[in-house]
């Protein structure tokens, strides 16, 4: 399971879709994707693209509990959307603590204009 926070890279990824309009995620959205890993294995990947709203609600936890990677997106023009990763990590730190294998945790830039 992957966990992302932005729309169009999941979008994108998953059906080779990209839209210039923006539409906040209410809550989660599942992205499925088929892919051969090297070594000729197949799998599917679960992409979880969650809303931003999540960070005050009570979900998080659920979300992000069992995923073996979450993606931490920020739009490299809004500064805010930089500063509040941290307030993300720690947020998934926290719901994660009991996991015995924590997800790994990537960082992306992302230009969303």
């Amino acid at each position: 399971i992957l966990i992302t926070f932005q729309t169009s890279l999941a979008s994108r990824y998953c059906s080779d879709e990209f839209t210039r309009q923006y539409f906040p995620t209410a809550g989660v959205d599942f992205f499925l994707k088929k892919t051969l890993l090297p070594g000729g294995r197949n799998i599917t990947l679960q992409i979880w693209d969650i809303g931003g709203q999540a960070l005050s609600g009570n979900m998080l936890d659920k979300y992000v509990f069992g995923a073996n990677v979450v993606m931490l997106t920020y739009e490299i023009t809004n500064i805010t959307s930089f500063t509040n990763l941290e307030k993300w990590l720690q947020a998934i730190y926290k719901a994660t603590e009991m996991q015995e294998q924590k997800p790994s945790v990537a960082l992306v830039a992302n230009k969303c204009k």
